[in-house]
């Protein structure tokens, strides 16, 4: 045992607490074996009970190895899957048979137990995607969001998919419509199915649901293969209150906050980030997923409820919570400096986005949960009274340089009676398909890098359902089918133009051209990288112009490269077929001006040619 090792991981400072603790195979005087490790300072008369000794209470006593309550035992003959606890008496006094913290297996639900599993050693074939991977700060990132569970359902018989079969669809699907990234919701060991990994109890184990961690690792490796980059989502506020999980685990709290913050907003247990052992389980937690599993990027849930006690800022900040983020994603990238960190943050704290050495968080993105609000209440209005909303679709321009944004739509808009993104816009059924398209149109337009939930692309009027497969028979629906391919061309439009992605921060490549005009309800910008020029157009009302001027402020040509009211998209076909050349003078001031058809609720992208 390393006395440095030791030092860290009790500091809080160890991003490798897995490579330590748990259960580890090793070989010692010729015999294979398991070495287990706990932690668990007030905890007393320490056995581990498992299928290898029948799970007897005396047969593998642990040796207390260090005074700050660090246990050990090796144990020769024991394998994978094989299930244990530990079973041990607590500062309280009583006996518990706790799963391991540090387990890197699990049974599933509703066992209860950890399983042993050698995760060393898998072979494998990324290594040109490791090499150039980045943070993708100057590239395009459209990422699909995903439930592993309900994405296809379960198979005929019954069984539900694993990673490895759900891999081969999923790549073809991602290629198909144009995302270069998945997003899973998270992976780590949990029971009740409706918390959708939230409230975890095992940080280290992956989701048994879907296989054991080779195959998750399989999942990763082929995805990269294909080209798709990998992003996790994990969940380091809280835990499941599972009596056998973290919860009074050596009679204290040793994980959890004591007194009124225990318990968190949602019913779990919520971490003590203010305690170094803690600090370093949970970023070491993260760091197993990103480097045993090859993960590209980890998306931090609740940062709100990290900077502010149970996310109230009246409360005042959580400075342990605080100091404990900064370490994880200056850690995380100092150990791996291609790796993204993302943050779903809510607030308005300064700093989420900005170096750690710059006193800033330190997350390469943000989740611009603010554009998402303001937009979907903007598209829900009646467009007799959008006028009087007309700064919710501008003033996100406003703020989006104070921090690097993610655009997200994601599973959370489309639950708890919210309904989907479809039911949320205005009109008739026939108006809602025009919205959703302008609206998916805007979200790729706008700066920002972008997230999708699995479903949005369906346009499914019946909200998501985890124990249920998507609605994929609404692909034989051409209105339901046109918003997929409506979402695939903006994808595969995002990827082609610098001007959508590039040094997007950069507030020299973005202009707008038309945006005040609250009582049209028309707005108009403009991106330019280098001779790149795309102007884009959007109309909010269901308001028909044969011919509308637009200002511009480059003159030229101009190519209209997509209208979300064509026809494959289910529109009115209302479209600019030719060229446009511009004209001298506008009213806005700008230099030049241009004449366009702009059909009811339609989106246009202009190129100059």
């Amino acid at each position: 045992m390393s006395y440095d090792f030791i030092y860290d991981f009790l500091n809080g400072q160890t991003i490798e607490a897995h490579n330590y603790f748990g259960a580890h195979a090793e070989t010692r005087n010729g015999q294979h074996g398991f070495v287990f490790r706990l932690y668990a300072p007030c905890a007393s008369d320490v056995s581990v009970i498992g299928d290898f000794n029948g799970w007897d209470y005396g047969a593998s006593k642990l040796e207390r190895i260090h005074d700050c309550g660090i246990w050990e035992i090796f144990i020769p003959g024991v394998v994978d899957y094989q299930q244990y606890k530990y079973h041990f008496k607590t500062a309280r006094g009583n006996y518990v048979d706790k799963a391991d913290p540090y387990a890197f297996f699990a049974e599933m639900r509703p066992g209860s137990c950890s399983k042993i599993f050698n995760n060393k050693n898998f072979a494998w074939h990324d290594d040109d995607w490791l090499r150039q991977r980045t943070r993708n700060f100057d590239k395009p990132m459209s990422i699909y969001e995903m439930h592993l569970g309900s994405w296809r359902g379960k198979a005929e018989d019954g069984h539900i998919l694993s990673y490895e079969e759900i891999a081969e669809p999923l790549i073809n699907y991602i290629h198909e419509n144009g995302f270069t990234h998945v997003e899973f919701m998270p992976l780590c060991q949990y029971p009740f199915d409706g918390s959708w990994g939230y409230q975890a109890t095992g940080f280290f184990s992956v989701d048994s649901r879907y296989g054991n961690p080779f195959q998750l690792m399989s999942l990763v490796d082929r995805l990269h293969q294909a080209g798709i980059g990998c992003i996790i989502d994990f969940a380091p506020v809280h835990f499941a209150l599972d009596k056998w999980a973290l919860a009074n685990f050596d009679g204290t709290h040793m994980y959890e906050y004591g007194g009124k913050y225990r318990v968190s907003p949602w019913g779990s247990l919520q971490f003590d980030l203010g305690k170094d052992p803690v600090r370093s389980f949970l970023m070491s937690a993260m760091n197993y997923f990103v480097d045993y599993f090859h993960f590209d990027g980890v998306r931090v849930d609740a940062v709100s409820n990290i900077i502010y006690y149970n996310g109230d800022a009246s409360i005042g900040v959580n400075e342990g919570a605080v100091e404990f983020v900064k370490r994880l994603t200056a850690k995380i990238h100092i150990a791996h400096d291609s790796v993204m960190m993302i943050a779903e943050d809510s607030t308005s704290f300064a700093g989420t986005t900005k170096p750690t050495e710059y006193g800033g968080l330190g997350f390469d993105y943000k989740w611009d949960l603010g554009w998402m609000n303001d937009t979907l209440k903007y598209y829900s209005k009646d467009p007799i009274y959008k006028k009087y909303e007309h700064n919710k679709l501008t003033f996100s321009m406003a703020y989006f340089y104070a921090d690097n944004f993610m655009l997200p739509l994601s599973h959370d808009e489309v639950v708890h009676g919210k309904g989907t993104i479809i039911n949320k816009m205005w009109g008739d059924y026939y108006q809602k398909f025009n919205l959703i398209r302008n609206l998916y149109t805007y979200q790729f337009a706008h700066p920002g890098k972008k997230l999708n939930f699995m479903g949005n692309e369906l346009a499914s009027f019946d909200e998501w359902n985890e124990n249920k497969s998507l609605p994929w028979n609404l692909k034989t629906f051409p209105k339901h089918d046109s918003v997929s391919r409506c979402m695939r061309d903006l994808n595969l439009i995002y990827r082609s133009e610098k001007a959508m992605y590039f040094e997007e921060h950069n507030p020299a490549h973005f202009r707008w051209l038309m945006v005040d005009n609250n009582d049209q309800s028309v707005f108009a910008f403009e991106r330019t990288v280098d001779e790149d020029t795309l102007v884009f157009v959007f109309n909010m009302t269901p308001n028909f112009y044969d011919r509308y001027t637009i200002p511009i402020l480059h003159g030229g040509t101009y190519k209209e490269i997509f209208n979300s009211d064509k026809d494959v998209y289910s529109g009115d076909n209302q479209f600019n077929g030719l060229p446009i050349k511009t004209g001298e003078g506008s009213f806005e001031g700008l230099p030049y001006h241009m004449e366009i058809k702009l059909g009811s609720f339609a989106a246009c992208i202009f190129k100059k040619i």
